[in-house]
């Protein structure tokens, strides 16, 4: 074998959404884009607000290409790092400054750059399921161990219960995706400041901080007036990563950023690695042009009607049809309980009537599939006639 055994087994569970995303493809050069319902991909179908267009118009003819497309610091354009620590000040009550904010390439970039800050071999990263599959192979980049907490199924809360006995001197990190993909789940300021107290108590046993990774790139898309709690303003030793990929539409253009607290522990060692980090992984910097764009759209608003009224439409209509469907608070995806005991064959199932969704054995929640529900409406109202047949399929 030439490749490393490393990413040998990275490539043997190489990402479950990616495959279905591309069978999806595939069976729509077969029968026809018009008759396949892909659920598989959060790549959001809203479109992107008016207001970056303009921006990135505005900046190319505004500005001299050695600027717009150059090099700048590692941790990101020193205007760009102000305006959003000064957003976040404005949002949260913060006092962050912009020498502690990171542009990133994405949340993902971010949290690549923690783990390889904090993490040596078979270190720990705890999530609690159910969790975002890749997380697994972010934290095995670096020769670390992912715990999962288990599910709390009863209502998809953070399973506190567990989560002390996985602790230990060798934990760096803990996870929290807040809204949460792929339960839709938010967490309330009382289940964090729990979280808080238990760490705390951990801390002080294992004799060394346990950073919680605040990874929240859904956090504009919440629904019925409910509100993402701000987790560096609960917990001290908190990281903060953001993207812009959901809310403003732009999945591809891979760009995000860090916050980090000077109340946290190490503050000075921890900021310092996160920008080394950042260029040693060969990100170098977060892309330049896209840096300015989002730094003059911190305050664009989500189009949340366009997500809420999918969510409103599969989830009424899953749960007429008499499917189990947790509700979402938050974020653009459905848990729904499979019918079969193994989840695999409702896959299949929904596959056979051109419906693609995906298992949530990757995410650590067996038992589930999640649908993501950032899609075209029309494309929605096209599927339902082809979930009323999955539903007699499976004997409801």
């Amino acid at each position: 074998m030439v490749i490393s055994k490393n990413m040998e087994a990275l490539v043997a569970g190489s990402s479950t959404i990616r495959k279905l995303f591309e069978e999806g493809l595939q069976l729509a050069a077969e029968v026809g884009a018009e008759n396949v319902y892909d659920f598989s991909l959060g790549n959001p179908a809203a479109p992107v607000p008016a207001k970056v267009t303009q921006a990135i118009k505005d900046i190319l003819a505004e500005n001299p290409d050695a600027y717009v497309h150059g090099y700048m610091k590692n941790a990101g354009f020193d205007e760009v790092r102000s305006n959003v620590a000064n957003s976040l000040n404005k949002k949260f009550d913060m006092g962050y400054g912009p020498e502690d904010i990171v542009m990133t390439v994405g949340a993902a970039g971010a949290m690549n750059c923690v783990f390889r800050a904090l993490l040596g071999y078979e270190d720990e990263v705890i999530a609690f399921a159910p969790y975002f599959g890749e997380y697994r192979s972010y934290v095995a980049n670096y020769g670390g161990i992912l715990k999962v907490v288990p599910a709390k199924l009863d209502d998809f809360d953070l399973n506190l219960d567990e989560l002390d006995a996985l602790i230990n001197e060798k934990t760096k990190c803990v996870i929290v995706n807040n809204p949460n993909n792929p339960s839709g789940k938010v967490y309330p300021a009382s289940t964090l400041q729990k979280l808080a107290e238990l760490l705390e108590k951990a801390e002080k046993r294992v004799g060394h901080p346990i950073y919680v990774i605040a990874d929240e790139p859904y956090r504009e898309l919440v629904y019925d007036g409910d509100e993402v709690p701000y987790i560096p303003s609960i917990i001290k030793n908190s990281i903060y990563m953001y993207s812009f990929s959901k809310t403003l539409s732009l999945p591809g253009e891979r760009i995000g950023y860090m916050a980090l607290s000077k109340r946290m522990d190490y503050y000075e060692e921890m900021i310092g690695a996160m920008v080394v980090a950042n260029r040693c992984l060969g990100y170098i910097n977060a892309p330049s042009l896209f840096q300015l764009v989002v730094s003059r759209c911190l305050d664009v608003d989500v189009d949340l009607e366009f997500y809420d009224k999918n969510r409103k439409l599969l989830y009424s209509k899953l749960t007429d049809l008499g499917f189990e469907v947790v509700k979402p608070q938050g974020a653009f995806y459905l848990l729904v309980k499979s019918p079969y005991e193994n989840e695999e064959e409702f896959v299949k199932a929904a596959k056979k009537n051109h419906i693609i969704l995906v298992s949530t054995k990757t995410f650590g929640c067996p038992g589930y599939v999640r649908i993501a529900y950032c899609v075209d409406y029309k494309m929605i109202e096209r599927s339902l006639p082809a979930f009323e047949q999955l539903a007699k399929d499976c004997g409801l």
